[in-house]
């Protein structure tokens, strides 16, 4: 079962942003996209899309993969955190 992962933009924000000493600026140019989504990002506010992955990969941070896998516990683990409605079987057992 997994437990509460990090956003990725969470991960990106500490562990390599901050720790490489740039600015969200800087490396937003870096990662030629504006600032603002960025921040977003780094903020837990938008996900890591495929394109900003692939972007990272470019830049060496990383593979695309591992971003958009990091991306998808996130998104699969919020899912699971609130209730979701009935559903049937799609095939009858027999």
């Amino acid at each position: 079962m997994m437990h509460n992962p990090p956003h990725p933009g969470e991960l990106l924000r500490d562990e390599v942003i901050t720790a490489l000493n740039l600015s969200v600026t800087e490396s937003a140019n870096r990662l030629a996209m504006s600032r603002v989504a960025l921040s977003r990002v780094l903020n837990g506010k938008a996900a890591i899309s495929p394109d900003l992955a692939v972007r990272l990969e470019q830049a060496g941070v990383s593979t695309a993969r591992a971003w958009l896998a990091m991306q998808a516990n996130y998104d699969l683990w919020c899912a699971m955190q609130h209730e979701q409605p009935p559903v049937r079987r799609l095939q009858d057992v027999v």
